[in-house]
C-alpha cells in the first residue's frame, strides 16, 4: 500500500511504500518532550520503502536533541517534521509522521503510546535497526526548468 505526505507548505514531501494492506496503519505517539510538544506520532515498518524528496534542501533543518542518534527534519519554513532518520553502522533508518500523511482518516490509524525514557543509546539504536523503516532514500527535488523569456 502506497501513503503520500508532506510537511504544510510541501517543500519536504515523501512517499510511503508499505508492505501488505494493513488494515490500520500502527503508529506510535511518543511520550518525548520533544514530540510531546509538536504532537508526534510516527509508523515505520522495516519492510517498507520511504521516498523523502526536498524541493528546497536549504529549507530543510535537522534537529537533534538528547542522544543525537536522531535527525528530526524540520521544515522551517512552515515548522513541520514529517520524517525522523537515524543514521546505524552508516546505514539510514526512518519513521514518518502518520500526521503528515494525505487523506489519513484518523479511525484508519492504531495508536499506541510509547515512552522511551530511561532507554540506554545502544538499545536504542537497536530497536530501530529492528522496527525502522531500513530502505530510504532522499533526495533533493530536479530543479524546474527556466521560464520561457516573455514575448
Amino acid at each position: 500500500m502506497q501513503f503520500h505526505g508532506s510537511c504544510h507548505c510541501g517543500n519536504l514531501r515523501f512517499t510511503l511504500d508499505w508492505p501488505g494492506t494493513p488494515a490500520r496503519l500502527p503508529a506510535r505517539v511518543c511520550g518525548c518532550s520533544f514530540c510531546r510538544k509538536h504532537g508526534g506520532v510516527w509508523t515505520a515498518h522495516p519492510e517498507a520503502a520511504l521516498q523523502v524528496t526536498l524541493h528546497d534542501a536549504a529549507a530543510v533543518r535537522p534537529y537533534r536533541f538528547g542522544t543525537g542518534t536522531a535527525d528530526f527534519h524540520l521544515c522551517t519554513r512552515c515548522g513541520v517534521v514529517p520524517v525522523v532518520t537515524s543514521t546505524i553502522d552508516g546505514h539510514t533508518y526512518a519513521v514518518a509522521s502518520v500526521n503528515a500523511l494525505d487523506g489519513l482518516a484518523p479511525d484508519a490509524v492504531e495508536r499506541t503510546a510509547v515512552d522511551f525514557d530511561g532507554e540506554g543509546t545502544d538499545d536504542r539504536l537497536a530497536r530501530r535497526a529492528r522496527g525502522w523503516i531500513r530502505q530510504v532514500v532522499i533526495s533533493a527535488a530536479p530543479a524546474s526548468p527556466p521560464a520561457a523569456p516573455a514575448p
